[in-house]
């Protein structure tokens, strides 16, 4: 009977410890932040987002964002009624922006140890149903065991097929807007 209780409690902790190791390199965010800015002579437009979720896997580097885009909120109303239109990011056609990417220096990040790092992201960012290559720099913070990504970075509306022409848009939406990424997380 010892014999039989023994292998059991064995094959548990085996198993347990086989769990843990799969997800070990594993860091999710459940609640990103991501911001867009828009500057131009007519008005600053800025809209928020902290619906997003993330996932970062600290032995590879593989790092995806999803973000709903109807989560972004404006100061107007207005503003955000026109974003969702169907002119203009189409939210009901495409209801996500996706970041799948991969951290090219990930062996030069301690994710054990307190310090901010540099990271180099290269990947594919997806908007209204257009991909494009990114390759974009940001910073990890590790500090006391907390996880925290930060950058900042510009886009360029046309490149995922939404330009102006003519109207109050072509005038008030910069061709380029700067986006802001924000996001702490934990161990999946």
């Amino acid at each position: 009977m010892k014999k039989i209780s023994s292998i059991v409690v064995s094959l548990v902790l085996l198993m347990t410890f086989s769990a843990y190791s799969q997800n070990q390199g594993k860091l999710k965010s459940s609640k990103s932040h991501i911001k867009f800015y828009s500057h131009t002579a007519v008005e600053d437009i800025e809209a928020n987002n902290y619906t997003s979720v993330s996932t970062i896997d600290t032995e590879s580097g593989e790092v995806v964002f999803s973000i709903p885009m109807q989560g972004f909120e404006f100061e107007k109303s207005t503003m955000q009624k026109h974003f969702n239109q169907e002119g203009f990011l189409d939210t009901k056609t495409y209801p996500k922006g996706k970041l799948v990417g991969k951290i090219t220096n990930i062996d030069e990040i301690d994710f054990s140890k307190d310090g901010v790092y540099q990271a180099d992201v290269e990947g594919e960012l997806s908007i209204k149903g257009k991909t494009k290559p990114i390759s974009e720099k940001g910073s990890i913070t590790v500090k006391n065991g907390n996880i925290g990504v930060e950058s900042k970075f510009n886009i360029t509306l046309a490149d995922y097929g939404i330009s102006f022409v003519k109207g109050k848009p072509s005038t008030n939406v910069a061709k380029e807007v700067e986006v802001t990424v924000l996001a702490d997380y934990q161990a999946e």
